[in-house]
């Protein structure tokens, strides 16, 4: 199926490594330019140099996602290198403390990733949108977590911060839908890569006296497709809601987690 996403402008968060470089280098294939948006340019340079290996444009444009006026910034630099913005994917985010308690989890350690998942979004969501409104045309997609959708014990503070994130999400997708902008929510489940093997795996296995690998397979058995999710299956679920495909759709969290969440 031809997406028709060639020539399209996409701003893409967080692209320098894992999901973020995975949904930089599928949007790539399909013909995208992209501005790579990011604080360590050094780490985005060689993403961004793959993409371009594929023949798609591409700029690095370094932004604290944090900082509103960074992020405007950011939509301008992007707006006069390609002369509009037509997709924004919100991949940059943290995941804060691992295995504390609410009453374990510090206010600080609370307020940081609360400001990074839901205010980075925010920012750059308010500073792409008027360049969508004014063109009548845009695609947003934030990349949250299962853990906004089910409570997780132990990961209270991310939990919230992805819960905060649909809600973002929902309320732009009823105010912008009028100037034909989608606005919607991947929610990955866990995902395969370093993050996952050797800390929540690694975690598991000296708890319960485990290999690494039954800890991966622990994991897998709580999904009704028995896998854990890899970093393209969340490309693939962004490039949909990026495309004119899924037109009718907005507002919606659609979790990649091999059936965890809603079954």
């Amino acid at each position: 199926m031809d997406l028709q996403l060639n020539g399209r402008v996409a701003m893409i968060t967080g692209p320098a490594k894992g999901m973020g470089a995975a949904i930089t280098v599928a949007f790539a294939v399909e013909g995208v330019k992209l501005a790579l948006v990011g604080r360590d340019v050094a780490a985005i340079e060689p993403v961004a140099e793959e993409a371009r290996a594929h023949g798609a444009e591409a700029i690095v444009v370094p932004c604290d996602l944090t900082d509103a006026k960074q992020c405007e910034n950011a939509a301008k630099a992007t707006i006069e290198k390609f002369g509009r913005i037509d997709i924004l994917v919100n991949v940059a985010g943290g995941s804060g403390p691992i295995g504390k308690t609410g009453v374990e989890t510090t206010p600080d350690e609370f307020d940081d990733i609360v400001t990074l998942n839901m205010n980075g979004c925010f920012h750059t969501m308010r500073a792409t949108l008027p360049a969508m409104m004014a063109q009548r045309y845009g695609k947003i997609v934030n990349v949250g977590g299962t853990f906004g959708m089910r409570g997780r014990a132990g990961r209270m503070a991310y939990s919230a911060s992805k819960w905060g994130l649909r809600g973002i999400t929902k309320s732009f997708a009823l105010e912008v839908g009028p100037y034909n902008i989608n606005v919607n929510c991947v929610a990955p489940g866990m995902v395969d890569g370093p993050r996952f093997r050797d800390k929540v795996c690694t975690d598991m296995a000296k708890k319960l006296g485990i290999t690494l690998e039954q800890a991966m397979e622990r994991h897998a058995a709580d999904y009704a497709l028995k896998r854990v999710t890899v970093d393209n299956d969340v490309a693939n679920a962004c490039l949909f809601l990026a495309s004119d495909a899924s037109r009718q759709i907005t507002g919606i969290d659609l979790p990649v987690d091999g059936g965890w969440a809603m079954l």
